[in-house]
């Protein structure tokens, strides 16, 4: 059985199309489907390190369950991550658009248990609790 991928501008017949929906796929991402290359062999804080100073109150094995997207990787539309690269690092929500940077340190929520997450949330946050 060959599964069709729904296309929003092929709902209507032309012309009716352009009348009906104009901007039919704007905002959306046209990759390919299934698994992430990058979540193979995920390079992790425990293999950076600067990121040991950083996080020196993670122990190693919370360290290599932090995984870091590679140089070039697409951030997916409105999952989370965080920049542990920045000065104040804080959760935030992708648009789509955005990609990991040569200096970034981006750790997607969705492969990373709760309580680590939190960990990685309070390590810096004085007003979570966390360090300086």
């Amino acid at each position: 059985m060959t599964s069709r991928i729904y296309r929003p501008e092929d709902k209507h017949p032309e012309p009716a199309q352009q009348d009906l929906n104009p901007d039919a796929s704007k905002g959306l991402n046209w990759g390919l489907a299934g698994v992430h290359p990058e979540k193979h062999d995920p390079r992790t804080a425990k293999d950076v390190k600067p990121l040991h100073r950083l996080l020196r109150d993670f122990y190693d094995d919370e360290l290599n369950r932090i995984p870091l997207l590679p140089t070039g990787a697409r951030l997916e539309a409105n999952a989370t991550y965080i920049n542990l690269s920045m000065t104040q690092p804080r959760e935030y929500t992708a648009e789509g658009r955005e990609e990991v940077g040569a200096e970034d340190w981006i750790v997607p929520k969705s492969e990373v248990d709760y309580r680590l997450w939190n960990k990685l949330l309070d390590f810096k946050n004085p007003a979570r609790g966390g360090g300086p």
